[in-house]
């Protein structure tokens, strides 16, 4: 307070961490660090003032009192507060007695969705993978996006190779399972979606939309196509097909495997793939021939295509689709962003099934091995069984498939630690929780989200609020890493080291034959995970140190409201990593698992299928316990069509049945659903209690439902859509 009695505020400046939009926020904080208002920040020049109800939201998020602010320890079925070192030294010893007794392989590691939204799950996950030592290395990843990876690894020779539809200049967009007005974009960068969506209409394009609901993205579009759940690479085989029978492709990148895909889809006519997709021939002929004929258009498929039986496939198929109409690589097509930290390096050839799971004989990809059989291999006995577990900001009981079967067998490790700010359905499991500080007190870069962006940017946002004693979140992961390496030192140093050292060993990059001191003394940031952002940025493709540009940590924060960096460029050429250096049409994995969609164009759908919906108020589990973005629309209810209603004699609530539970629900009868189909929202069924409001705002968890013995077969990801299941009014009692 000043001496006349008025408060004094400050204004600071951020990129919102809740979703993949990347989005600037204004903020107002009074002079005791509490957050008065957020706004959109009309400067930045990518979101340019756009703000939904969860970046409205972040102050009530950052200063959720249900947040832990020290670590917890866990004796029996208590838990008490304790100091850092305590805590450090407890995760120590529960390592080292787990190392000791049963090596190393009988550790393992989750990495939950947020990890993508902050600097040190960026930094710091792989140093900790590569300390642990194990191969038990799970994700979010394989219950969300994998097969998207799989599939550009495949073609274009490294996972992150991703092309995303160039929104701002495209005539024509067609996009299946995926709803931008609710999520706001996933793998595509793109603040005010909506926004952009209006303007490529108003500019005269087309958008037609996929999906089994009529969402608010459908509602949007100049058509929406119904589509059975599961069936989106049927459709796309099918647009394929009749792009070669009908002479209509235009393929503009020097390719491999041109005849071998034609010949993959010529069992795919529309008339076969309308039977299984209920989707219309015509309808199918008809898009293959606008998306040849329009002067710039992509194809653009998200979660509701990834988490489906045949995922790679449907990912895969996007992009032969963007190849075979000229618009890979092209403005106004699909396209690869340039972020500023730099993009996809040249390094091995792209393989999957480098090692395989210990009990299901799952393939990895990228690393990891699915999370659907996580719960397998901590409950299987032998050796490489995982005793000791390490979850960094993810809630696996509600987001994996059968996820209460994996809540009881995380109740069977031998000890277990979670880096995360609640007591949770997963994090209760631990021995120890260690809590990262507030969203405020940290900084933000988005190392991963930029890689997707529909433009050229970089913005950075220094932490706003001290950390007031406590290790800010990449302190509490590196020094998880010494302890899993028996190491002792400085962790940034040891990397920026590492790093300096090979580009100036590297011909041509821009510091070639520096002195390695001389590059590292001119480094900024007060922390070491600012060092390193500066080090990348400086060697990215804008940096002062790439003789390409001028850009550093000091730019950034001279420009706190972000830099432009200009609009997406044709780069395919300096991307592609395949051994022929071509366009992979065809990858062998790829064309093996074809015939498995072959064998499957004949049959039977099932009666009644189970799929997911997002929430523009909610972000997976991660935001049920703000109180403005519970309620409204965001409710866990069960959608169906009034017919099915009718059809199996329904009330208010009913029981759903899958072959791996049964859940009684909410009803929510609407005609924006297709009849045969019912969604459930992620991330719902909180009864931990250590989050207040998400407990009184509980729903099910419709992961209850799902199989984790469902994969797509290529990439190890979840099904999630498409999932079997049946119908009964409450109370009905049937023989087993």
């Amino acid at each position: 307070m000043t001496n006349s009695g008025v408060a004094m505020t400050s204004t600071v400046h951020r990129t919102c961490p809740l979703c993949e939009a990347v989005c600037g926020l204004t903020l107002t904080l009074d002079d005791g660090g509490r957050v008065t208002s957020v706004r959109g920040d009309r400067d930045d020049p990518f979101s340019k003032g756009f703000i939904c109800p969860k970046g409205a939201s972040l102050g009530k998020l950052d200063e959720d009192p249900d947040r832990l602010s020290r670590p917890l320890i866990r004796e029996g079925d208590v838990w008490r507060e304790a100091g850092w070192d305590e805590a450090f030294a407890a995760v120590k010893q529960g390592f080292d007695r787990v190392v000791a007794a049963h090596g190393r392989q009988a550790t393992g590691v989750y990495l939950g969705n947020p990890n993508a939204h902050t600097m040190a799950g960026t930094l710091y996950g792989t140093p900790l993978i590569k300390a642990l030592g194990t191969r038990n290395v799970f994700s979010a990843s394989t219950a969300d996006q994998m097969p998207k990876h799989v599939a550009s690894g495949l073609m274009f020779g490294h996972p992150m190779t991703v092309a995303v539809p160039d929104l701002d200049r495209t005539g024509y967009l067609l996009m299946l399972g995926a709803n931008p007005l609710e999520s706001n974009g996933s793998l595509c960068t793109a603040p005010d979606f909506p926004g952009r969506l209006k303007a490529l209409r108003a500019r005269g394009g087309r958008l037609v939309v996929v999906d089994p609901r009529r969402t608010r993205t459908a509602a949007l579009a100049d058509e929406h196509v119904f589509v059975r759940p599961g069936s989106d690479a049927y459709l796309l085989a099918g647009i394929a097909h009749t792009l070669f029978a009908e002479g209509l492709t235009d393929v503009r990148q020097r390719v491999a495997g041109l005849a071998e895909a034609r010949d993959a889809v010529k069992h795919f006519p529309p008339e076969a793939v309308s039977r299984r997709t209920g989707v219309p021939a015509e309808v199918i002929v008809r898009l293959a021939r606008e998306l040849a004929s329009a002067p710039a258009a992509a194809v653009y498929a998200r979660i509701g295509t990834c988490t489906a039986e045949f995922g790679t496939l449907a990912q895969w198929l996007v992009d032969v689709l963007n190849v075979l109409t000229g618009n890979l690589d092209r403005p106004g097509g699909a396209m690869f962003p340039k972020p500023a930290t730099g993009s996809a390096g040249r390094r091995r050839t792209y393989t999957v099934g480098r090692w395989r799971s210990r009990v299901r004989g799952l393939p990895e990809a990228n690393g990891e091995l699915p999370v659907a059989t996580l719960a397998d291999e901590i409950e299987t006995p032998g050796e490489g069984q995982i005793r000791f577990l390490v979850t960094v900001a993810g809630n696996p009981v509600l987001s994996a498939p059968h996820g209460s079967r994996l809540d009881e067998a995380l109740a069977g490790l031998d000890f277990m630690v979670s880096v995360d700010p609640y007591l949770n359905e997963t994090t209760r499991h631990a021995h120890v929780i260690l809590p990262p500080p507030r969203v405020l007190q940290s900084g933000h870069y988005d190392f991963a989200l930029l890689g997707f962006a529909v433009r050229n940017y970089a913005r950075y946002s220094p932490p706003a609020l001290p950390l007031d004693g406590r290790p800010s979140e990449a302190e509490i992961l590196a020094r998880l890493t010494m302890i899993a390496s028996g190491l002792e030192g400085d962790l940034d140093e040891f990397v920026i080291g590492q790093t300096l050292a090979r580009a100036v060993g590297t011909p041509g990059s821009g510091v070639e034959g520096r002195d390695v001191a001389e590059l590292r003394a001119a480094l900024d940031g007060d922390t070491g995970a600012e060092l390193r952002l500066d080090l990348m940025l400086r060697l990215g493709p804008y940096g002062e140190w790439s003789g390409e540009g001028d850009l550093s940590l000091r730019k950034l924060l001279d420009h706190p409201h972000g830099l432009d960096l200009g609009p997406l460029e044709p780069r395919l050429d300096e991307l592609l990593n395949t051994a022929s250096g071509l366009v992979e049409l065809a990858p062998p994995e790829i064309l093996g698992d074809v015939e498995r969609l072959r064998a499957g164009l004949e049959s039977e759908p099932p009666d009644l299928v189970l799929i997911g919906r997002r929430h523009l108020r909610s972000n997976n589990s991660w935001m049920h316990n703000v109180s403005p973005l519970v309620g409204g629309s965001n409710t866990c209810t069960l959608q169906i069509n009034p017919a099915d209603v009718a059809r199996l004699g329904l009330g208010d609530e009913a029981e759903v049945r899958s072959a791996t539970g049964r859940l009684t629900v909410t009803l929510e009868p609407t005609d924006t659903i297709m009849p045969g189909v019912v969604s459930l929202p992620h991330g719902w069924g909180h009864t931990a209690g250590g989050q207040r409001v998400a407990a009184e705002h509980a729903g099910v968890s419709a992961n209850v439902l799902t199989d984790a013995s469902t994969l797509d077969i290529l990439s190890g990801n979840a099904v999630f859509n498409g999932v079997p299941v049946s119908i009964l009014p409450t109370g009905v009692i049937t023989a087993h």
